[in-house]
C-alpha cells in the first residue's frame, strides 16, 4: 500500500509573493502549512536575498508545474558598481574592490546594450544547477568550485531605470528574460564588461509567465486569513491549474471524446491545430489537462486532471 498523505486535497496554483531571507522552499512549506495542504510545489527558486512572483502549485495543479518552470520571467533589480563579491549578490563576501566613480550613466547604458538578445551565461557557483545531483550551491559552500556548462539565454527587455554616481554607482534594472536566466550572473558580466566589478543587492522577480505582482499574496496575509479561520477565502485565492496554460491553444471534447480521453485514449478534435501541446476542456468548459496533437492528427492525453469524486 502507498503511504497516506496527510492533509486537505487543495487544488490550485498560489500567487506567493515571497519575502526576502527565506528561501523558496521555505516559503512553500510556510504556506504548505497554512493551508494544510496534502501536496505542494513551486515553480522554480528565487534567492533568499529575492522577493516577488513565485507561483506555488497545490495538488492536481502540480501536474502543470513545468510550463511555469519554462515560461519568461520579469525582473527589477539594483546593481552595486564597483564591487565583485564571492556569490554575485549583497550576501557573499568582498573579493574585490573599485572606486568606480568615473563611471557614467551613459557608459552603463551602452554596456548593457550587449546584453540583449541571446547571450550565453555561465551559472554561478551559488545556483540551484545541479551537477552530479547536487546543487551548485552545496559544493561552493563545501569551498568546492567546479567546471559549468555555458547556456544559451535570451534578454528580451534589459532598461537602465535609475543611475545613482559615486564612488560605488548603484543601477536600478528592468529585466525580462527566457528560462534559465541568473541575473546575478548578469551583473557580473556586467562588472566584468566595465571592469570594474559589480554584485545585486536587491532583487525582486515581477512576473512569471502570465502571472504579476499584482496576483500576488503574501505569508503574512495568509496568517492572518488562517488564524481567523478564513480557510474559505484562503482557498479563494487560489487560480485554476489552467490558469498557467493560457499560451497553449484550446481544443474542446464532446462528453464522450472526454469519456475515452480520461482513459488514456487519443481523440480527434474537428479543427484543432496541426501539431504541438494543447489545453483540453470539454464543451462544457471542465478542464481536463494537457495534450499532444498527434501526426494523424488526434489529439493525445499527457497530463490530465484527475477529477474530484
Amino acid at each position: 500500500m502507498g503511504r497516506r498523505r496527510r492533509g486537505r486535497p487543495v487544488s490550485g496554483i498560489l500567487i506567493l509573493d515571497k519575502p526576502a531571507g527565506v528561501s523558496s522552499n521555505q516559503a512553500l512549506q510556510r504556506a504548505k502549512r497554512l493551508y494544510g495542504a496534502d501536496k505542494a510545489g513551486h515553480t522554480g527558486s528565487l534567492d533568499p536575498l529575492a522577493t516577488g512572483v513565485l507561483p506555488l502549485c497545490f495538488g492536481e495543479a502540480t501536474k502543470f508545474s513545468q510550463f511555469l518552470l519554462d515560461a519568461d520571467k520579469a525582473y527589477q533589480s539594483t546593481f552595486v558598481l564597483g564591487v565583485a563579491t564571492s556569490t554575485g549578490d549583497a550576501e557573499g563576501d568582498v573579493l574585490e574592490s573599485r572606486d568606480a566613480s568615473a563611471l557614467t550613466e551613459s557608459a552603463v547604458a551602452a554596456s548593457l546594450a550587449a546584453f540583449r538578445g541571446e547571450i550565453e551565461q555561465v551559472p554561478s557557483m551559488y545556483s540551484a544547477v545541479k551537477q552530479d545531483g547536487q546543487p551548485l550551491y552545496k559544493l561552493a559552500r563545501r569551498g568546492l568550485e567546479v567546471e559549468r556548462k555555458v547556456r544559451k539565454v535570451v534578454i528580451k527587455r534589459l532598461e537602465l531605470h535609475a543611475f545613482r554616481g559615486g564612488e560605488r554607482p548603484e543601477i536600478d534594472i528592468q529585466l525580462q528574460c527566457s528560462k534559465g536566466t541568473y541575473v546575478r550572473s548578469l551583473a557580473e558580466d556586467l562588472g566584468r564588461a566595465l571592469g570594474c566589478g559589480a554584485h545585486v543587492s536587491v532583487l525582486r522577480r515581477t512576473q512569471a509567465g502570465p502571472f504579476t505582482s499584482g496576483d500576488s499574496v503574501t505569508l503574512a496575509m495568509l496568517e492572518a486569513m488562517q488564524s481567523s479561520a478564513q480557510l474559505a477565502g484562503m482557498d479563494a485565492l487560489l487560480l485554476p491549474a489552467d490558469s498557467a496554460l493560457g499560451a497553449l491553444p484550446l481544443v474542446r471534447l464532446s462528453e464522450s471524446g472526454g469519456f475515452y480521453m480520461r482513459r488514456g485514449q487519443p481523440v480527434r478534435v474537428p479543427n484543432a491545430p496541426c501539431d504541438g501541446m494543447v489545453r483540453v476542456a470539454l464543451e462544457s468548459g471542465e478542464f481536463l489537462g494537457v495534450g499532444e496533437i498527434l501526426d494523424d492528427g488526434r489529439v493525445a492525453p499527457r497530463r490530465l486532471i484527475v477529477a474530484a469524486r
